[in-house]
């Protein structure tokens, strides 16, 4: 998002755009949009923490071969977000030279700011969804039967519930948080999603004292959403969004929490550090007008033992706790 592109409320304080596009895949025939290997593109910045979010389950459910993927530059400029990195500036898929261009062939009134991810139809040639939130809990519920056979249950019916509330205190305090204080323009703004932000990270840094993942004790959509906003802290939002109190690797716990994911298959894998950085500091000219990249931080950390397979998952195949000795 580039900082022309932020909005910012009389109060100062940042405010989301909603999503434009909400239909949905669906498997059971509901929708004008079936599941179907092949149809789908998916379009990424691989900068962008909600489209992350779906490139991680992509992976994770072994849907690589069926959706296939499509990575914009990091850069965005006064049009948005540029298909830069294709030969020619065009996407081979659409012959799109900007992701507006794709908006606005979905529908021609649209006049609000293109984002990423969103899934794209090739039989009907429009976007089908940019809904994130909705987007990838349907990979897991609706696409099941392309799944991997060694698939993770990311949404388990017996815990959605769960899942649900943690990821949505995750959203307003952590993964929103983030952008609420690094676009904010008034201090008071600032000040309270700050303070939010890190009452939040101390508590899910006391909840992984002892337990290794979000819910359940197994790997979930809600690891995914924390995830990509936590593997951006200290390259970007630390500095960047002024999200200084400490850095991720100074938390006690969510900081091997995190190295954990990220040396998961999907995780790590998927993630861009040079494309991260590129985009923050390149693009935000309001909050970094000299566009200057910074070199650090050390990223080698990420790849050090995390130390937590002594917390593995003590489940029965039915999702309950199975008894400890």
């Amino acid at each position: 998002m580039s900082g022309q592109f932020a909005e910012v409320a009389a109060t100062g304080e940042f405010v989301r755009q909603g999503n434009h596009f909400t239909d949905r895949i669906t498997s059971d025939g509901s929708t004008d949009y079936p599941v179907e290997a092949g149809r789908y593109v998916l379009y990424v910045c691989l900068a962008c923490p909600w489209a992350h979010r779906s490139i991680v389950v992509r992976s994770l459910l072994g849907l690589t071969d069926a959706i296939a993927l499509r990575v914009v530059d990091p850069i965005r400029d006064h049009k948005g977000w540029r298909f830069t990195l294709d030969e020619g500036g065009v996407d081979p898929v659409t012959g799109a030279s900007y992701v507006m261009e794709l908006y606005q062939r979905s529908d021609p009134s649209f006049a609000g700011r293109a984002t990423v991810p969103f899934l794209w139809d090739t039989r009907t040639e429009r976007i089908v969804t940019n809904d994130y939130p909705q987007m990838t809990l349907d990979l897991s519920t609706q696409w099941t039967a392309l799944h991997a056979g060694d698939a993770p249950a990311l949404y388990p019916e017996h815990l959605r519930e769960a899942i649900d509330e943690m990821a949505e205190a995750n959203f307003h305090a952590v993964n929103n948080g983030v952008y609420k204080a690094g676009f904010a323009t008034a201090q008071d703004a600032y000040e309270r999603a700050y303070d939010a932000l890190f009452a939040r990270l101390h508590e899910l840094d006391a909840h992984l004292a002892t337990e290794r993942y979000l819910v359940g004790r197994q790997l979930s959509e809600a690891d995914v959403r924390l995830y990509t906003t936590l593997v951006r802290f200290d390259a970007a939002y630390h500095g960047h969004f002024k999200c200084n109190q400490r850095k991720l690797t100074e938390f006690e716990h969510l900081w091997p929490y995190a190295r954990d994911l990220y040396q998961t298959p999907g995780f790590g894998t998927t993630t861009d550090f040079g494309h991260i950085k590129a985009h923050y500091y390149g693009t935000h000219e309001k909050i970094n007008p000299t566009l200057i990249v910074p070199k650090g931080p050390d990223l080698a950390g990420w790849d050090a033992p995390h130390g937590r397979d002594h917390l593995a998952e003590r489940l029965h195949s039915d999702g309950t706790d199975a008894p400890t000795t």
